[in-house]
């Protein structure tokens, strides 16, 4: 049963396989139920999968395989606070190394072209630390980087 309140996810035909990377990548993540299309439709034909009812670290999410008109695009991400850098590599290399692409700031995009933000705890807490001169050298440290590296923002902040 979708939640009362879900975010629904456009995908070109890909919705399943998506869903399906997502819970074996992400902790607290699954697939829930898998909808084929009853009749045709303007993306597929009967049978095809129309949606995928799936969770992303506890987030309810409903795939949709909608076709190629719609791509997604920075305006959405996923922002996944993570403890260490063990995990953040982990989260950030199993994204690019499916098919994904890197950015800039921690930010990256998977293979579907969803964004996420992977950004470790240790880089939240230095731009907001109350000392401005040690969040600015935090924040500028972070503005170098694609994927985040933990030691050079405790370093920035004098740690």
């Amino acid at each position: 049963m979708v939640s009362k309140n879900t975010i629904c996810l456009w995908y070109d035909g890909s919705a399943l396989d998506a869903a399906k990377f997502y819970a074996e990548t992400f902790p607290d993540s699954a697939v829930g139920a898998v909808v084929r299309a009853p009749g045709d439709y303007p993306a597929g034909k009967q049978g095809d999968v129309l949606t995928v009812e799936f969770t992303v670290m506890g987030i309810p999410c409903l795939g949709l395989n909608g076709g190629s008109g719609v791509q997604h695009n920075e305006a959405f991400s996923f922002q996944v606070a993570t403890d260490d850098q063990t995990e953040t590599d982990r989260l950030w290399n199993a994204i690019i190394g499916n098919g994904g692409r890197a950015n800039v700031c921690g930010w990256c995009q998977d293979k579907w072209g969803l964004s996420w933000q992977i950004t470790p705890r240790v880089l939240t807490a230095a731009i907001a630390n109350p000392d401005r001169a040690a969040a600015k050298r935090a924040f500028d440290a972070m503005m170098q980087m694609g994927k985040i590296d933990i030691a050079a923002i405790e370093a920035a902040v004098g740690r």
